[in-house]
């Protein structure tokens, strides 16, 4: 294989062509249209093979410049053949589903037996879809037209005798040297932005033994530490840059230092012999001799090495999970250390971080290498632009500017930085530099990413690709985008045990390991009831999808304007335009994914509209997915979803005020493996019987029962997030009993009509080992409590679940399971949960739970907790809620995190709370009979107090020196706030009668947002702290601001409303991005709002005497006036040229437009006067000639007229 600067050629049109060839796409489709066929094709596939191999070797050299033209229109044959033939084939197979379900129902009279014996005599090749009108006959054609399309594609290279790329072998030919092809020990440029990274590794190599070894993964003299990223972000730049402190400190013979430190690159070949000398040159300093055995070699490094800590660096390890042999060499490469000192450290970086587990790291010391902001990439960018430049100062300062335009186009990619930086360098001529300035200067970079891209499994390229669809930023659910990949067929097993969907998982895995995905963080999912985590992939990774994925897929965002490609296939809309939907994706036939992320709303008399566009998204028929988000109030879908045969995914995503209605013909469906309805409150299937004919069904999401009989029949459901028991036939509880695929979350309701244990072990939860999370609900008592107490014995869950909640249970006892008495139950239970229980004395012992981490109570009536709490090492999180019996609480462990409190009648908390250490977020509500606190512990970092006593907080706070958070509110009764300790990065009043915050508030330097609220005593603020980042005030007396205003050089976002007192507004600062002010006695703005040049939001609302708005600063993106008396908008928005939403409502007054700048996006006129809204709409209208050329329009009159929407 070619290095990642040399083959750069390949990245454009060569790398997308070679993107698509390189997947299993064609030697599958093959095999499988020759079976289908009858026809034995061994040789015919083994000619195809070789031929396709020689066109994808030969793409990844050739100059897409040379031979383009020729090659391109052959390659774009082979491509739509390709795609025809797989829709062919998933024609035969609904055929095949079709009939299954039509002979499962057969009545089995003589006409339906005649029927068949007709059915089964018709010659094959003449069986067609009566719909589509395709065959074995057109299969047949199709696969004669890719064979052609190989052919002429051969032919054409045979005429231009282009290489062929392989090895004598007929394989892919791979560089011997590729181990020194990417990085060296050699010093860089200086390390820039990485000094919290490097300091982090520094101090993880002198950790004392006792923290390092409870995070090692085997019993080792070493332990490892690692790195992990994409190419050429910069891993052996930080690696290199520790490996030189510590060799310095070694050199010095500081105080900790290593006794032998060594630098090793790996990389993907490499020869343990070779590995063995570096390692025996680099801790002696001496050249290796040659040994007649790598025993021998090994033996005489160990004598080296035997009883010294050592540092060993291993920089760019690859690993390969799917190869076990790799795992054993590269423990085999680093066994010499074991006869090293205790303390002793290995350093790798690797691409995966999978690499570096396999080398023994635990996952909290692999460190993923950070982004660089654009302030230090700039900074790198220019170290090595202008290193050693002799340039007059007027030629440097105008190379500074081109260096800063050709530095955003470089994504802070290191390697781009590097790699562009260095060439600018050889000719430092403000001529040159503007001449490189337009051009594509990504390409040596983007050789690195399509090296790693290459060493990708073939089918996870496929995948990869196809996240090009996603804007950048996009955040990605890995179950989302799992279902996805499958839906779309880019996910194949040969072994029948084997689900797709965990191969898909593997496959994210495989990316994310690989940097080509990344971790985003965490954000609020209602389909899983909590926070999960979502992923982003790099820019210039994007780059690299978008390459290789070519007219496949393609995205409409905001503002787009442009043609969509006619043979696109993989769509991504995030713009809700009827024409655009109407006359534009209509017509994309060919069309295998369709999501449209914007959400449509859809207004009560435009329901038809809608129904008429959805109609028109049946006429896509190859629709594989179809992805929706809707805001309307009911819907029944027409009849026309049935044409939609290939379709696996369907989400129509609506509110819980939505009712759905399914046509009989959804039943059709019968490749559909996943339907999604978001927090749809009603959804009732037009025959739910039928809904067994989805074979392939797999996953239902909604919070909505779908409340179709006999799913128990559909035995491969993984995902069935409610199921309902009711006494009448096909909802009983043996339904469940073989739905042991189900995964994630169920909740079973309606228990009560479970009248035994007998029919309860029916639903066979211990046989569900995938769920995670169960919930258990009675609606009423209308059983006994003893009939509930044998329902809930026969429930046992599965050894392996998670969560565990249980509502409204009347019954007499505990089941033997929850106690620790019985052989299976769920031994490593982690949340547990339990409301409305009304057993009297104590609460469950939850002694069987060792692993529990988190116990919620919410109206139960028992007066005690279990005893034993103390002893549960894992637990972190105490909720109690409305729980009035109880009285006190037990020693609580020591382990705790999070402690909740409300609604409870205590008289204190816990006398041992000063001792747990562990303690960061207490909440107290509406427990007003506490007192006061007892001393609190130092490691608190969140504390809630909310509708408390008077008295609660008397005392000093200031030694909870790593409290971060403090809200109060409600605490009508209390006059006065104590002390606030100085780490204290928010603070939130609410609803209360403070007349003053607190005297040392000023002097709080850590303080970055400060939110007042219903506080109607407080009337005057004292200065604030410069740290300040985000001020809110509501509806509060206040008479004036604090008169520091304009030296809150940190302030980001500042909001005013509701002040009645408020008659003038001070000067702002400069660094304000976000200003909201509402309802306040004051008439104008501040002075200074055209310098405040960081400005980017501006909300004006209820205005009454509105004076005529300053001059605003150019900044400005977003604009929204409401309620406001003016008649003009400011006379320079013409020329706040990076404004681009505007938003206009309730300005009765208004009655014209100024001229708009281009790059408005999106403009909202609402409720102001019918005559300024009707100009607004009217074609030849001044106003509306203004804004037609914005792509989003929401116009919306006062009167009955009703929106406009375009």
């Amino acid at each position: 294989m070619a290095d990642p600067v040399s083959i750069s050629a390949a990245v454009g049109w060569g790398v997308t062509a070679v993107g698509w060839l390189a997947s299993p796409i064609i030697p599958r489709l093959l095999n499988k249209a020759f079976t289908v066929l009858d026809f034995n094709a061994t040789e015919k596939l083994k000619i195809i093979d070789m031929q396709v191999l020689q066109l994808q070797r030969v793409m990844e050299v050739v100059d897409e410049s040379t031979y383009r033209a020729r090659l391109e229109p052959l390659l774009d044959k082979l491509r739509s053949a390709l795609y025809e033939a797989e829709d062919i084939l998933d024609d035969v197979e609904y055929q095949r589903l079709k009939k299954q379900t039509r002979d499962a129902k057969s009545s089995g009279s003589k006409i339906d037996s005649l029927k068949k014996t007709l059915w089964s005599a018709m010659p094959r090749s003449l069986l067609k879809d009566k719909e589509s009108g395709m065959s074995k006959v057109e299969l047949k054609k199709s696969l004669e037209k890719i064979e052609s399309a190989i052919n002429d594609a051969c032919e054409v290279l045979k005429q231009l005798n282009l290489p062929g790329g392989r090895d004598d072998d007929g394989r892919r030919a791979v560089a011997t040297n590729s181990r020194r092809a990417v990085t060296t020990a050699a010093p860089p440029i200086g390390v820039i932005g990485r000094d919290k990274d490097r300091d982090k590794i520094i101090a993880m190599l002198h950790e004392k033994e006792d923290l390092c070894q409870a995070n090692t993964a085997s019993d080792t003299c070493y332990s490892v530490i690692g790195i992990h990223g994409m190419a050429g972000a910069g891993k052996s730049t930080l690696a290199q840059c520790v490996y030189d402190h510590e060799k310095k400190c070694k050199q010095e013979k500081l105080e900790g230092h290593f006794d032998i430190v060594m630098w090793i690159h790996v990389s993907q070949q490499f020869g343990l012999d070779s590995i063995f000398r570096e390692m025996f040159e680099g801790a002696t300093g001496k050249a290796c001799d040659n040994f007649n055995s790598r025993n021998v070699l090994k033996e005489k490094l160990e004598d080296e090495l035997r009883g010294k800590q050592i540092l060993l660096v291993l920089d760019d390890v690859w690993y390969n999970s799917r190869n076990s042999g790799d795992r054993e060499e590269l423990q085999m490469l680093i066994s010499p250390l074991n006869v090293g000192k205790a303390g002793s450290r290995i350093l790798v970086t690797s691409r995966t971080e999978a690499g570096l587990v396999a080398l023994g790291a635990v996952k909290e010391r692999c460190i993923p290498i950070s982004d660089l902001d654009d302030k230090v990439f700039l900074e790198m960018f220019m170290r090595y632009a202008l290193r050693d430049a002799r340039v007059s100062d007027h030629d440097r300062l105008i190379l500074e500017m081109i260096g800063a335009d050709i530095a955003r186009k470089l994504k802070r990619s290191p390697l781009a930085a590097r790699t562009v930086g260095s060439r600018l360098r050889e000719i430092q001529t403000v001529q040159f530099w503007r001449s490189q300035k337009d051009r594509d200067l990504m390409n040596d970079t983007m050789g690195a990413l399509w090296w790693s891209y290459q060493y990708l499994d073939e089918q996870v390229r496929r995948c990869f690709a196809y996240c090009s669809i996603f804007p950048r930023g996009y955040r990605l659910n890995r179950d989302e985008l799992v279902k996805l990949w499958v839906a779309e067929g880019f996910i194949k097993t040969s072994k029948a045990e084997e689900e797709m969907e965990d191969v898909a998982q593997y496959y994210f895995d495989v990316l994310l390991s690989s940097s080509f995905l990344q971790f985003g963080g965490k954000e609020y999912s209602y389909g899983h009831g909590r926070k999960v985590d979502y992923f982003t992939i790099h820019d210039l990774l994007c780059d690299l999808a978008e390459e290789v994925a070519g007219r496949d897929c393609f995205r409409i965002e905001n503002g787009f304007t442009g043609e969509v490609p006619e043979d696109v296939r993989y769509l991504f809309v995030r713009t809700y335009n009827r024409e655009m939907l109407t006359e534009k994706i209509s017509k994309l036939q060919n069309l295998r994914t369709l999501i449209i992320d914007e959400m449509i709303r859809v207004p009560s008399n435009e329901c038809k509209v809608f129904e008429n566009i959805f109609t028109m998204f049946t006429g896509l028929r190859k629709l594989r997915v179809l992805n929706l988000q809707l805001g309307l109030d009911m819907f029944s879908f027409p009849d026309s979803i049935g044409q939609l045969k290939h379709l696996r995914y369907f989400a129509f995503r609506v509110s819980p005020l939505t009712k759905l209605t399914l046509p009989t013909v959804f039943t059709k469906l019968y490749h559909i493996r996943v339907v999604h309805f978001g927090l749809c409150g009603s959804l009732m299937p037009s025959s739910g019987e039928d809904m067994m004919n989805l074979v392939n069904l797999r996953h239902v999401i909604s919070i909505a029962d779908m409340e179709f009989p006999n799913v128990g029949r559909l035995i491969w459901l993984h995902t069935l997030p409610f199921f309902t028991i009711r006494r009448e036939r096909g909802y009983e509880p043996h339904q469940l009993k073989h739905l042991n695929k189900l995964e994630g979350k169920l909740l079973i309701n309606g228990l009560e009509n479970v009248e035994s244990k007998e029919e309860a072990l029916e639903v066979n939860l211990a046989g569900k080992e995938k769920l995670r999370k169960l919930v258990l609900e009675w609606d009423d008592d209308s059983c006994s409590p003893e009939v509930q107490a044998e329902v809930l014995e026969g429930l046992c869950p599965s050894k392996y679940l998670e969560r565990l909640d249980i509502s409204k249970y009347h019954g007499t006892r505990l089941p033997k399971w929850m106690m620790g008495k019985h052989n299976g139950g769920p031994k490593n239970l982690q949340e547990l949960t339990f409301r409305r229980w009304i057993q009297l004395g104590p609460a469950p012992d939850l002694g069987a739970f060792i692993h529990l981490q988190s116990l919620i109570l919410s109206n139960c009536n028992w007066n005690a907790l279990s005893g034993n709490m103390e002893h549960l090492t894992s637990f972190k999180t105490l909720e109690i809620e409305s729980c009035k019996n109880i009285g006190s609480l037990p020693t609580l462990p020591k382990s705790l995190e999070r402690f909740k409190v409300m609604g409870c009648n205590w008289d204190a908390l816990p006398g041992n709370m000063e001792h747990l250490t562990a303690l960061k977020q207490l909440d107290i509500n509406s427990c007003k009979n506490i007192l006061s606190l007892p001393t609190l512990p130092k490691s608190l970092e969140e504390f809630n107090v909310s509708n408390c006593s008077r008295d609660a907080l008397r005392g000093n706070m200031e030694h909870l020196t790593s409290l971060k958070k403090f809200e109060i509110r409600l605490c009508k009764n209390m006059r006065s706030l104590p002390t606030l300790p100085k780490s204290l990065d928010e603070f939130r009043v609410m609803y209360c009668s403070f007349n003053a915050l607190p005297g040392n508030i000023e002097h709080i330097t850590s303080l970055r947002r400060l939110d007042i609220q219903s506080c109607e005593n407080m009337r005057l603020l004292p200065t604030l702290p410069k740290s300040l980042e985000e001020f809110i005030i509501f509806n509060c007396s206040l008479d004036t601001l604090p008169g520091n205003m304009e030296h809150l050089t940190a302030l980001k976002k500042l909001s005013i409303s509701i002040c009645k007192n408020i008659l003038l507004l001070p000067t702002l600062p400069k660094s304000l991005e976000e200003f909201v002010v509402t309802d306040c006695s004051c008439n104008s703005l501040p002075g200074n709002m055209e310098h405040l040049t960081s400005l980017k939001k501006l909300y004006i609302h209820s205005f009454k005497y509105m004076q005529p708005l300053p001059t605003l600063p150019k900044s400005l993106e977003e604009f929204s006036i409401a309620h406001c008396s003016l008649n003009a908008l400011p006379g320079n928005i013409e020329h706040l040229t990076s404004l681009k939403e505007l938003n206009i409502r309730s300005c009765k007054n208004m009655r014209s437009l100024p001229t708009l700048p281009r790059s408005v996006e999106k403009i909202t006129v609402s409720y102001c006067s019918d005559e300024f809204t009707q100009s607004c709409v009217t074609t030849d209208d001044p106003n509306w000639q203004k804004i037609e050329h914005i792509p989003k329009k929401t116009i919306k009159f006062y009167s009955e007229k009703g929106p406009q929407n375009s």
